[in-house]
């Protein structure tokens, strides 16, 4: 009961706090005669969306991937308009997609839209061995150096066009590595593993950090601020998914028959 209790106040602040965050900004940047009412508010609703579909994915809730297709919608035309093309490809050509078979993934693994004895079923979740860890550290690591390859490849095109002054390896880093760490994270995700919060955790804290930088530059749209909340309250969140995916997943160790195979 106090961990019921515990989530129920935790997912409200989260909830709360996100879009009177956002409410706060968009009042302020509204003020300013240059910005563009309807595409602000579009994305901080957006941003909301994705705040209520990363709280219902923490909570095993199936209900997670509708509210993310309305996320991945809304983040692509952000990204579209913000010039960011292989953010706005990867959400249009993967993580759409990736909704549906999240989705046929949960149900197979006991989620429900429909509630029994006064709550929804929620997703079975399961955990990584050694030999699967391998194969994530593995496909980070070369995954990375390939989009950090082809991000370097861009921005050297970009250098010799006279479009940037140079490359900034550290930023370029960065960028590929949160790039191959939402494709890991989606998959362990819709797969239903545990182990996909202490991925979503470092995805969180990299995409503030490149948010913030965006930030700080002078091309800064006015929409970027509430990109950072927002990874703010996702990092929040992914704490506590990872807490409550732990135990997900010892409640099925324990269903899990003695001896045989389960698949």
């Amino acid at each position: 009961m106090k961990n019921k209790g515990f989530n129920f106040w935790f997912n409200l602040f989260i909830l709360i706090g996100m879009a009177a965050a956002v409410l706060f900004v968009d009042i302020l940047e509204i003020q300013d005669g240059d910005v563009q009412i309807v595409k602000q508010i579009v994305i901080s609703l957006g941003a909301i969306m994705g705040v209520v579909n990363t709280v219902l994915s923490a909570n095993g809730n199936i209900w997670t991937f509708f509210f993310g297709v309305l996320d991945v919608l809304i983040c692509s035309y952000a990204n579209l308009d913000s010039g960011n093309m292989g953010q706005f490809l990867q959400h249009v050509l993967y993580f759409l997609p990736m909704q549906f078979v999240g989705f046929w993934q949960w149900k197979k693994r006991g989620a429900s839209f429909s509630a029994e004895g006064g709550e929804v079923r929620k997703v079975r979740a399961r955990r990584l061995d050694r030999k699967q860890w391998g194969y994530v550290g593995a496909a980070l690591f070369v995954g990375t150096l390939v989009a950090y390859g082809i991000l370097f490849w861009i921005d050297k095109a970009q250098m010799a066009a006279g479009k940037i002054a140079g490359i900034d390896n550290a930023k370029l880093v960065l960028d590929a590595a949160v790039v191959v760490l939402n494709i890991i994270g989606q998959i362990l995700m819709s797969l239903a593993f545990a182990d996909q919060w202490y991925i979503w955790n470092l995805v969180n804290v990299f995409s503030i950090l490149l948010w913030t930088n965006r930030l700080l530059s002078a091309e800064a749209s006015s929409y970027t601020v509430v990109m950072v909340i927002k990874y703010v309250f996702y990092l929040l969140n992914s704490i506590n998914g990872l807490r409550i995916w732990l135990h997900l997943s010892k409640h099925d160790e324990a269903d899990m028959p003695q001896h045989g195979s389960c698949c």
